[in-house]
């Protein structure tokens, strides 16, 4: 899974890799928040 191959991904990662599954009329920011928390969490922070 993405989270587990970059502990620590910046949000240009995570837009590229959900570039080709969502709409871009969306903004992506709250998915973009939810994956950096989500790797915070599966790599021990907080």
């Amino acid at each position: 899974p993405f989270v587990e191959a970059h502990p620590n991904p910046t949000e240009a990662e995570i837009r590229e890799a959900i570039s080709g599954n969502l709409c871009r009329c969306t903004g992506y920011q709250h998915i973009v928040n939810a994956v950096q928390i989500a790797a915070k969490k599966v790599h021990g922070g907080a």
